[in-house]
């Protein structure tokens, strides 16, 4: 079985979004689809807005991450989700 390791940029909606209930609503939703975290950045974008940067593992048999970003795009908060980066795990 091989693993991907996927790199979601989640954007709020404003400033005034808790980036901490962002991150954890977000990190919960990613443990439910059957990935495991690897870590999380902040990333300034600018005007005082900051962006989520989440890196986690990812069995490759599930496909795309169509779904997931579907459920992370439905957070309260939440203004666009998008994948800046995959790459096969190796090891």
């Amino acid at each position: 079985m091989a693993y991907v390791i996927i790199t979601l940029k989640i954007m709020p909606e404003g400033v005034d979004v808790s980036l901490s209930q962002l991150e954890g609503a977000s990190q919960k939703i990613i443990e439910n689809y059957g990935c495991r975290m690897q870590r999380v950045e902040q990333e300034p974008i600018g005007f005082g807005l900051v962006a989520l940067k989440m890196t986690f593992s990812m069995d490759e048999n599930k496909g795309t991450t169509d779904a997931l970003e579907d459920q992370l795009k439905h957070i309260e908060g939440v203004m666009n989700v998008e994948v800046v980066n995959v790459g096969r795990a190796l090891g």
